[in-house]
């Protein structure tokens, strides 16, 4: 029996010729991510093995950037933590205030994964990677602290399921609406501990900002990673960002999955993940009227130029509802830049959104967003658990760039279509 993409990546890192599902293996380790809440866990774990240097200074990255800049002591102490330990070891790869970005947006921006890699990261949606043909997981702090030392992890080969986009989205469709349809028709442990393969001729019609988005999101229906194809689009992204060389590898013909699915992207529609799960999904056509409190628009999931582009081309035509608060999170340095440049940063100000420096402040509840009791939010992030974005009665509504920013000019969960758009 063939071998899966995730499959042939991980036995070239084990150094065997082929490997199984369920199979047990050591594999080299490409890149070790971590950032300032979970990295502080790491390094005090390298303390109790009396470990003190990191296996190669290029090869770890870490990311200042859930509480940063610093919202109070505990968070800058974490931090000052991080600094520490960047500076003894020498980490080429230490991204702090200045030059910060989300790390999910930032790693692929400065050219540090490429095809055919192997990355763990101490966050969960370090499975973001996979776009870029990538094996990419997120892991524990203690798993982070061994890879940082040693350059080595150990996996259980996962088994695979295939989807098979074909067709070309609609206006104003994502790739948020994908993977929040997947999510929703598989459900949050659908894919568990499984590798979400995506082919298919529709992907063409996919942008690297689309493939971020929907293997980001991977791991809310509980996929050890997700990964796509590569393709023309992505050798091109990579030699714009990158020098490193990559590797591109191809599922066989007979390779083995647990399942096929097949999704006719020109059949989606907007789609709006309802309170407390991803997987409670509802299109936008089926929405009765629900008011809103906050929009966020941005974090590792759709804080891209793309979707930056996407909200501005609502917002330069309506204002804002007033009374609504619309929160703008641009997740690097240089998109922000670029959307200052391109004049999205002016359109959301005059619109009445505020916009922020990169952070994940409001993703996690940390923030530059908290929700207060009853409030509702509809956000382009990734989870939407109760209390997720601050009080246990608050809701949040995932959705789109699109629906986000529509929301956010009539205060209610909408789409452009409601608009006129």
């Amino acid at each position: 029996m063939g071998m899966t993409m995730t499959q042939k990546i991980l036995a070239a890192a084990a150094g065997l010729a082929e490997v199984k599902a369920g199979q047990l293996i050591e594999a080299d380790l490409s890149l070790v991510l971590g950032n300032d809440i979970t990295s502080p866990v790491a390094i005090h774990e390298m303390d109790k093995f009396n470990k003190q240097s990191v296996f190669d200074k290029e090869k770890i990255a870490l990311v200042m950037d859930h509480f940063v800049p610093n919202k109070d002591i505990k968070s800058a102490e974490h931090c000052k933590c991080v600094r520490q330990f960047a500076c003894q070891n020498g980490i080429t790869n230490f991204f702090d205030v200045g030059e910060m970005g989300i790390e999910h947006a930032l790693l692929p921006e400065k050219g540090l994964v490429v095809a055919g890699d192997v990355v763990i990261g101490a966050d969960s949606h370090t499975c973001t990677y996979g776009a870029l043909g990538a094996f990419s997981t997120g892991v524990g702090s203690t798993d982070m602290a061994a890879g940082m030392a040693t350059g080595k992890a150990w996996f259980k080969v996962p088994s695979a399921i295939k989807f098979v986009l074909t067709g070309k989205p609609q206006p104003w469709i994502s790739g948020k609406d994908v993977i929040l349809h997947i999510i929703g028709m598989i459900g949050v442990d659908g894919a568990l501990y499984k590798s979400m393969e995506f082919t298919g001729d529709g992907i063409a019609n996919l942008s690297m900002d689309d493939r971020f988005t929907i293997s980001n999101m991977a791991i809310e229906a509980g996929g050890k990673n997700g990964i796509f194809p590569v393709d023309e689009t992505t050798i091109a992204y990579m030699k714009e960002h990158s020098t490193k060389e990559f590797k591109i590898y191809e599922a066989d013909e007979d390779a083995e999955y647990e399942a096929v699915y097949t999704i006719d992207l020109s059949t989606l529609k907007s789609t709006v993940s309802f309170p407390h799960l991803p997987e409670n999904t509802h299109t936008i056509d089926e929405v009765e009227e629900i008011a809103i409190d906050q929009v966020v628009i941005g974090s590792c999931t759709n804080g891209h130029i793309e979707d930056l582009r996407c909200a501005a081309a609502i917002l330069e035509k309506f204002p804002v509802k007033k009374g609504l608060r619309c929160i703008i999170i641009p997740a690097t340095q240089k998109i922000y830049l670029q959307a200052i440049e391109e004049g999205l940063v002016q359109t959301f100000i005059k619109a009445g959104a505020v916009v922020s420096t990169p952070t994940c402040g409001p993703c996690l509840g940390g923030y530059m967003g908290i929700l207060a009791a009853n409030e509702r939010c509809v956000s382009t992030t990734n989870r939407n658990f109760v209390g997720r974005m601050g009080d246990v009665t608050s809701e949040i509504y995932l959705a789109s760039p699109a629906v986000a920013a529509a929301s956010a000019v009539t205060g209610k969960i909408s789409g452009p279509a409601e608009l006129g758009l």
